[in-house]
């Protein structure tokens, strides 16, 4: 398991590339909704808020090792599920 600093700086790292590629496509795309754009950045802001706080505090009684993969996990597929969302902005 990697530790928790590193997996906070990755966390928030992938987040602000998300958020700056969200402004990127709303301000250089064809033209998009703003209150989906707002949506799309209040979640990428509620997602690293999330996923940092459940990374500082592990639910107790599952093994450490199994509670960080399925953060991972979900951290990944949540990505996923943004990064569609900005290439069909355009």
């Amino acid at each position: 398991m990697a530790k928790k600093r590193n997996l906070k700086k990755t966390i928030n790292y992938i987040c602000s590339d998300l958020f700056a590629e969200c402004v990127a496509a709303s301000l250089y795309g064809v033209k998009t909704n703003e209150e989906n754009v707002d949506a799309l950045l209040s979640t990428i802001l509620r997602m690293n808020n999330d996923y940092v706080s459940r990374i500082s505090h592990p639910e107790p009684g599952i093994l450490p090792k199994d509670y960080f993969k399925n953060v991972m996990e979900s951290f990944n597929k949540d990505v996923s599920e943004i990064i569609d969302q900005i290439s069909n902005m355009n």
